[in-house]
């Protein structure tokens, strides 16, 4: 069936956003700035800048996530996605602010890396050993050369489609198939180490050869989830009427049903290998995660991070439940946290849990940014690449399975 016949159906509105949600967006940024000055004024500096980094890890992974999305779909040519890319370029707008957003932990680095503390470096050798890759010269060189990378493949990227909204000229789809294919090379390398960076060296002596991958799986789980929720709220406010419909969501959350598998195979993996290694230095890591409480939130991730999502994305018919979709993918954006602060917090406070306003508020700052640069990009921009080459195929676009 040709796109001209459904032209009918097709409407697509300038993004408009409501009074309401830019107020909230405000008072969210409010609040984060608020917290972030309470919590200095109140020296409550390990708490801050502890909930600081769960935040600027979870929010940066969502950027990440979004540009790898239309990079894997520019380099496999997939026609189906083009009407819904748009919106996995508008979570990449939260990319610039990584750099500054990573610059800012620096000033907290005292409180979270113990590989900067002078004292602990001279009574353990095996750190002793790291800190030609753990300092914080090679940290910043490391965080401006990533995010520098990042953001040049997200100019090329995503400046390409958007120029092709305006000239239509169809080399900018095959000079991103390039440019796709170099970024996710970059990724897989930059990332690992970004997260080896900020997560895994709080426990310097502790290492694992698939952290990297352990991180990426949750990371593109939640972006996946994140895409469906923007795609059921932006197909039902009629902005983007017979472009984004069903059959996409449906298609985004087999995705992650598929990512949600993904990210139990890597994470069964990782905790295999070290439980049957039985590695002292390896095996420090689940034995903090097994004590003071943390055992309910390892559970807990077993549970809503992979058992009740596998399930509950099984029917098909159930992924073209907006209602549902949006539930379970809410599930899943709140079980990354929960992932995240599980990895970073057995290593402060005594090993015991920790959770409050600083959490609360630091995150709900970060959110309130992380909404305005998407947002602003909606606005800004097309919803759908109107002049992209394939676009009638993702029109046209029907599941079968």
């Amino acid at each position: 069936m040709s796109a001209a016949n459904h032209k009918h159906d097709l409407e697509l509105k300038k993004f408009v956003l409501s009074k309401g949600l830019q107020l909230m967006i405000y008072a969210f940024l409010a609040i984060g700035v608020a917290t972030l000055v309470i919590a200095l004024v109140a020296n409550q500096q390990e708490r801050l800048w502890t909930s600081y980094l769960v935040a600027f890890f979870y929010f940066s992974g969502l950027a990440l996530g979004g540009l790898f999305f239309v990079a894997i779909n520019n380099l496999s040519k997939a026609g189906w996605s083009v009407s819904i890319r748009r919106l996995s370029e508008g979570m990449t707008s939260f990319i610039p602010f990584i750099l500054i957003g990573g610059l800012l932990l620096v000033a907290g680095f005292k409180y979270l890396f113990p590989w900067t503390n002078a004292e602990v470096i001279a009574n353990n050798p095996l750190i002793q050993l790291k800190t030609a890759y753990l300092n914080t010269s090679s940290f910043v060189i490391r965080l401006v050369i990533f995010c520098a990378g990042w953001f040049y493949f997200r100019h090329k990227i995503v400046g390409n489609s958007l120029n092709q909204d305006q000239n239509g000229n169809v080399e900018l789809t095959h000079k991103n198939v390039g440019y796709s294919i170099a970024f996710v090379l970059f990724f897989a390398i930059s990332f690992s180490l970004f997260s080896v960076d900020l997560i895994m060296s709080l426990m310097p002596t502790w290492y694992s050869t698939i952290f990297g991958i352990y991180c990426f799986a949750g990371l593109f789980q939640a972006s996946l989830a994140a895409l469906a929720i923007l795609i059921v709220f932006l197909r039902r406010s009629g902005f983007v009427k017979g472009y984004i419909t069903h059959e996409h969501q449906h298609d985004v959350v087999k995705f992650t049903k598929g990512f949600t598998v993904f990210w139990a195979y890597i994470a069964f993996s990782q905790f295999m290998l070290i439980w049957y290694a039985n590695i002292p230095e390896e095996t420090e890591y689940y034995i903090m995660r097994s004590q003071n409480g943390w055992m309910g939130i390892s559970v807990l991730l077993l549970i809503f991070r992979f058992i009740v999502p596998f399930i509950a994305l099984l029917p098909k018919g159930l992924k073209r439940n907006d209602s549902h979709v949006v539930l379970v993918s809410s599930l899943i954006l709140i079980m990354q946290y929960v992932d995240i602060y599980w990895m970073v917090y057995p290593n402060f406070n005594d090993g015991h849990l920790a959770f409050g306003l600083w959490e609360i508020g630091i995150f709900i700052g970060f959110t309130g940014l992380f909404m305005f640069t998407l947002f602003n990009f909606f606005k800004n921009n097309s919803l759908v690449p109107l002049k992209d080459p394939r676009l009638s195929e993702a029109i046209n676009h029907h599941v079968t399975y």
